[in-house]
């Protein structure tokens, strides 16, 4: 479907924006994303509480007000494993907790290349384990993970489902990053239409993350690519993904394996948006926002 000029003028900008974001150098690119989150992510309503899990940076927000304490958002922040951090998540993690009044967790998982598969996994679950050791049970954390913090929300339920562990009450997944192998159409029709992720752009986060020699059984382990797994009795899970972006079947796939797997998942496509459109400060990015605490508030009645 043909994006009106209207809005092609905005993916145009977002273009523009992510590319002064973007850096050939990882470290300036990791400190630009700081910097995006630093400006992007201030709400005076959300009050931000530093805390160690075990050596690794994580903090709480959580609303200025009274609210519910019973659940809590565990965050998953994207940035293709390479690059991201709770700094730059507050983009996400200040409306999540405003718009549901619940206490958010992030965490800064460990970089590749500099640490590559599966540290980012033995640290979700480090922090996972954090919170089951705080007084929380699998069923009061609702996973929420954006672009490679999809992936990693979804591999971690592949990992304590392996471990036989309880899963999380619910997973929201904001432009998940599903599949490494790029096994699905819009890889090759939305390259060029994607303002922010490229062909290129993945290749070198894969092999950032597992090295220059993985082979295809690496990328089709359920731990790297989420959507080869076993989703039978996944939690509820939440969807959101544009139309104009290079990952989209990638939400779309999983959406379609979840149904045959028995999952409740809903999927919702946003016309003309971009990936993880929903850290833009504008209406439609709000509105999904809303749509995220709408299903959060429905699996916690």
């Amino acid at each position: 479907m043909a994006v009106s000029k209207k809005n092609q003028g905005l993916l145009n900008l977002v273009k523009r924006v992510h590319g002064v974001v973007e850096n050939v150098d990882i470290e300036k690119h990791r400190q630009s994303q700081d910097q995006i989150g630093a400006l992007f992510g201030q709400n005076r309503a959300i009050l931000i509480r530093e805390l160690d899990i075990s050596g690794m940076y994580g903090e709480w927000l959580c609303v200025n007000r009274a609210h519910m304490k019973k659940y809590v958002l565990l965050y998953c922040h994207g940035g293709g494993y390479s690059t991201g951090s709770s700094l730059y998540g507050r983009t996400l993690t200040t409306r999540l907790a405003s718009s549901t009044s619940m206490d958010v967790l992030s965490f800064d998982y460990r970089l590749a290349p500099e640490h590559p598969y599966p540290a980012a996994i033995e640290d979700a679950l480090k922090a996972w384990d954090h919170l089951m050791m705080f007084g929380y049970g699998a069923r009061d954390v609702i996973l929420v993970g954006d672009s490679a913090g999809g992936n990693l929300a979804l591999a971690l339920c592949h990992q304590l489902k392996k471990a036989g562990r309880l899963l999380p009450r619910g997973i929201v997944l904001l432009s998940p990053w599903t599949d490494m192998t790029s096994s699905g159409k819009s890889h090759r029709t939305k390259e060029g239409a994607d303002p922010v992720l490229s062909a290129a752009y993945l290749a070198e986060a894969i092999e950032n993350y597992l090295g220059k020699d993985c082979d295809d059984a690496m990328l089709q382990d359920p731990t790297v690519s989420p959507i080869f797994g076993d989703f039978e009795g996944f939690p509820p899970t939440y969807i959101q993904v544009g139309d104009q972006e290079i990952l989209l079947s990638d939400s779309e796939l999983l959406y379609k394996k979840m149904r045959q797997s028995g999952v409740n998942v809903t999927l919702d496509v946003f016309k003309d948006m971009w990936h993880v459109f929903q850290m833009s400060p504008f209406k439609t990015a709000a509105e999904a926002m809303d749509k995220n605490a709408e299903f959060i508030f429905s699996i916690c009645r």
